[in-house]
């Protein structure tokens, strides 16, 4: 499987979305310039909170990693993210390099790959095994499209068990990224938590979207608080909804970013990935800018 842009666009969520407000509507940007030093959210001076260690979804680079994979890492790391994710482009999670020797040069630049997408309904055990050769410590299913019942559902559930065996005996954690088809209602109940209900917390973990599941009109610190624990990453990301609903640079949305990080690295998330599906002036400029936000903000 290819992740590109048709693999966004297949959810439809942004192109069908109404002009509903979100239950989370505002955002602030918190300029204070002190900086933490552990490695999760910690607190700062006096009783300020910051997410001292954030990621990027390479993903975001989608546009210009291609050309140039090691300088435009090198891009990135300047800016100050300290962890990346992957995605399966066309040259590959490694993007051409051995599972080492992108380890090393990742390691080299003061980063750390923690965690990849890609297509893990076939070849698991051979990607798990290089994931782990590369130092990452979760693979994630990205997408697998809305399922026709509850039924269907519960069998993708029974699916992911079976890939989080195989992902724990060579060392890692799998994982299920959302898009907002997850939280739309099927039968009077939730795709994402018949997921959760259905999938072993030793064998499974999820990476919540906070934009996705903000498009599909759910509560991010609800949904945070009622299932405690089973999230360990999330995606950072804005959403706007005029004049027609899509992403933008954090803190230029709807998106209450410091209350919803606070709940996430409260109820156990511990690794906050920014990404960029859109930029209103280049790839670049937004992940400079979105670095600044994550390194400025103050959680509640």
């Amino acid at each position: 499987m290819h992740y590109n842009r048709r693999l966004f666009l297949k959810s439809a969520g942004f192109a069908t979305l109404g002009a509903a407000a979100l239950p989370l509507i505002s955002c602030s940007t918190n300029t204070s310039s002190d900086s933490a030093a552990d490695s999760t959210a910690v607190a700062g001076s006096g009783s300020e909170r910051k997410i001292s260690t954030f990621g990027v979804q390479l993903y975001s680079a989608r546009d210009i990693i291609g050309k140039d994979p090691k300088g435009v890492l090198k891009q990135i790391a300047d800016l100050g993210y300290q962890e990346i994710e992957g995605y399966q482009g066309d040259q590959g999670v490694f993007w051409s390099m051995t599972p080492k020797d992108f380890k090393a040069y990742v390691d080299g630049l003061g980063m750390k790959m923690v965690s990849t997408h890609a297509d893990t309904s076939k070849d698991l055990e051979k990607l798990a095994g290089e994931c782990a050769e590369a130092g990452l410590s979760y693979v994630l299913q990205p997408y697998i499209g809305p399922q026709s019942s509850v039924d269907e559902w519960k069998k993708r559930a029974e699916e992911f068990n079976k890939r989080g065996e195989i992902c724990n005996k060579a060392g890692i954690k799998f994982g299920y990224h959302n898009h907002d088809y997850s939280f739309k209602e099927l039968d009077g109940q939730i795709p994402q938590e018949i997921l959760l209900d259905n999938t072993d917390p030793s064998l499974v973990m999820y990476e919540l979207d906070m934009c996705w599941i903000a498009a599909a009109n759910k509560d991010i610190a609800d949904h945070l608080r009622k299932y405690q624990g089973r999230y360990e990453l999330c995606h950072v990301k804005d959403l706007v909804r005029e004049p027609k609903p899509h992403s933008t640079d954090l803190g230029k949305g709807i998106i209450d970013y410091p209350k919803v990080l606070g709940v996430a690295e409260d109820t156990g998330v511990k690794h906050f990935i920014v990404e960029q599906e859109e930029y209103p002036e280049s790839v670049m400029a937004s992940l400079s800018h979105d670095a600044d936000y994550m390194r400025n903000l103050v959680i509640s």
